[in-house]
């Protein structure tokens, strides 16, 4: 087996060795696994979602945090018919897709591409809000590190991204004990918390040092509206599982359909319970420390070991709950290159069948949010549900046309359900969008078409190059009967002589051509050329100007002018540097040529290695 190089070798050992095709069944994902790597988003944003309607209902006042609970349970709410609607698509779509399929196959091709550009647009969120909300968990405890938080948010992102570039079922094993400590660590506070509620020996919390500025505006409709946008962050990732089902054991349906209601009996209960207690302990949102962190200090009596574990694993979770668009944005985006509105390089899957592209793309776009908004969870969360809830709502008017249009037995039932779902999200859908564009939404507003161009931009250029290519319909084109060989040569040495012995074998015409800078090194050339040059005539080109590729091309602009049956093949002499690194030592006139005659017609370029011994 040949030695690998440096750069392959460090591949290796950040990716792990490739995987066969032929193993690609093991990749997939259990339940157990499943519900760690696809429903870690929804089960992680009840981490957040209750602190961001409190941070907008204090602005009326700390006696308006009350309306916190009839708004979470109209979340609640929400939540469950979404679910409810998803688990009819999971088994109407086996194929995964989510929404982008669905609107494909039922509502036409400009609704899929919107659903594809706003999923793509919220995968790229969810991994931005859900680092810098699992970051402002570790500065809850650990305050002295907030200055710091964009450097811990970009580093959480490159190891999510190693971490993902190795595979689906390693990322499932490293997220998975993360998520059910998670589980248990809120369930346990939720019933702590609740037993002390019963038991009568719950403690107010006092207002903290720094609470979030309170304007005593008064309460309005708008200011509940924008409240009840903030906390619909709860639902994000929901789709997440119906987009995956491909990445499930068989039977994919079947298994993706239990994950996503487990997810439901789950994150409902503690996003409930967390705003619940918050009521109950008067937790006043703070610029430095979580609503989380707040009741967990209220709970656990203080900073002790409970306090930490629920700290530790809230951040773990929200970290690794980005590893639900890790799972998505790039299968989504190989069935979307697929139909040939994004580049073909996004179906192409790694040395770990990952789809590699994918997962580097979101990983750089996700740093760049999280530069540019200094890694706040709060200046991030404008941004977010737009994407969200315009998929929720086109997956559901596609699955009613679904229904209506197959008719099955119980369609009506099937198509009532999905009915409900595209009303209600597409309410939602209009309150986000009207409470949070002068927060920043309207970037999404404008993003969201602006990609949808892009994709149609792509998809007419393949059409257009399949078009060219195709051969149906096509003139049988004129043959061309010479070919002339031209090597290129800047002096005699060894790697010339064995190009000048391949060209030969490739034309009765061949033609050294030298490019005359120096007299000095030109007459050189003419004694050594009587000697080593094989035969074969040596053209010398002036340059007045020192220029060494104008002359070149302006030659061989002349043998293509002269014959119409020609083709040109210039055989490049390269010697190869036995180390990488050796490369910088020397120009690279050859790379310049073949970038030069890349876009020319009638023209072959082709190399002949010289190899350097170490």
């Amino acid at each position: 087996m040949p030695e690998e190089g440096v750069l392959s070798q460090i591949k290796r050992f950040l990716v792990g060795h490739p995987i066969p095709s032929h193993l690609a069944h093991h990749e997939r994902l259990s339940r157990v696994t499943g519900l760690a790597v696809l429903s870690s988003d929804p089960l992680s944003s009840v981490a957040y979602a209750t602190e961001e309607i409190l941070r907008v209902l204090v602005i009326a006042g700390v006696a308006t945090l009350s309306f916190a609970s009839p708004i979470a349970v109209i979340i609640a709410a929400i939540l469950a018919i979404v679910v409810f609607s998803y688990r009819q698509t999971i088994h109407a779509y086996p194929g995964g897709g989510g929404a982008y399929l669905v609107a494909k196959d039922n509502i036409g091709s400009t609704a899929a591409l919107i659903a594809a550009a706003a999923l793509l647009i919220d995968y790229v969120l969810t991994v931005s809000v859900s680092i810098a909300a699992g970051v402002a968990a570790i500065t809850s405890a650990l305050p002295e590190w907030h200055l710091n938080r964009v450097e811990l948010a970009v580093g959480f992102v490159v190891i999510l991204a190693l971490g993902n570039l190795r595979g689906v079922r390693e990322s499932g094993r490293i997220f998975a004990l993360p998520t059910y400590f998670f589980i248990v660590s809120i369930l346990s506070l939720v019933a702590v918390g609740a037993w002390r509620v019963m038991t009568g020996t719950t403690q107010p919390l006092p207002p903290p040092d720094d609470p979030v500025h309170v304007a005593n505006s008064g309460l309005t409709l708008f200011l509940l509206l924008t409240a009840f946008s903030n906390g619909c962050t709860a639902m994000t990732g929901v789709e997440a599982v119906s987009d995956g089902v491909p990445a499930f054991k068989p039977p994919e349906p079947k298994n993706a359909a239990a994950t996503l209601v487990m997810m439901a009996c789950i994150s409902i209960p503690m996003f409930l319970g967390i705003t619940f207690l918050s009521q109950t302990y008067h937790v006043i949102p703070s610029e430095t420390e979580t609503v989380v962190s707040q009741l967990a200090r209220g709970v656990f009596n203080g900073r002790g070991f409970p306090y930490y574990a629920v700290q530790a694993v809230t951040m773990l979770i929200l970290v690794l709950a980005a590893n639900t668009a890790y799972a998505d944005f790039p299968r989504l985006s190989s069935i979307i290159a697929r139909d040939g509105y994004l580049p073909r390089q996004f179906m192409n899957q790694g040395d770990r069948l990952a789809f590699s592209n994918g997962i580097i793309v979101l990983s750089v776009f996700a740093i760049l949010l999280l530069v540019v908004f200094g890694g706040d969870t709060h200046a991030l969360i404008p941004l977010y549900m737009i994407g969200v809830f315009v998929s929720f709502t086109l997956s559901q008017a596609g699955m009613v046309m679904h229904w209506r249009r197959l008719r099955t037995p119980g369609w009506r039932s099937s198509a009532t359900i999905n009915g409900i779902g595209a009303i209600v999200t597409g309410i939602v859908l209009l309150v986000v969008a009207v409470t949070k564009a002068h927060e920043g939404a309207w970037i999404i507003m404008l993003l969201i078409p602006v990609l949808v161009v892009f994709f149609r931009v792509t998809h007419k250029h393949y059409r257009a190059v399949a078009a060219q290519l195709t051969l149906t319909g096509a003139v049988e084109p004129e043959a061309r009967r010479h070919n002339t060989v031209l090597v290129p040569v800047s002096g005699m040495q060894r790697a010339v002589v064995r190009a000048l012995d391949y060209a030969k074998t490739l034309s009765s015409d061949v033609r050294a051509v030298y490019v005359d800078v120096d007299p000095a090194a030109t007459e050189q050339l003419r004694r050594d050329w009587d000697k080593w040059g094989r035969g074969v005539p040596l053209v010398v080109l002036p340059s007045p100007y020192r220029s060494l590729l104008e002359p070149l091309l302006e030659y061989i602009e002349q043998i293509d002018a002269t014959r119409s049956d020609d083709y040109v093949t210039v055989v490049l002499p390269e010697f190869v540097p036995a180390r990488w690194w050796h490369h910088l030592f020397h120009n690279q006139r050859a790379l310049l040529i073949k970038g030069a005659l890349l876009f020319k017609p009638n023209t072959v370029v082709t190399s002949v290695p010289f190899h350097l011994a170490r």
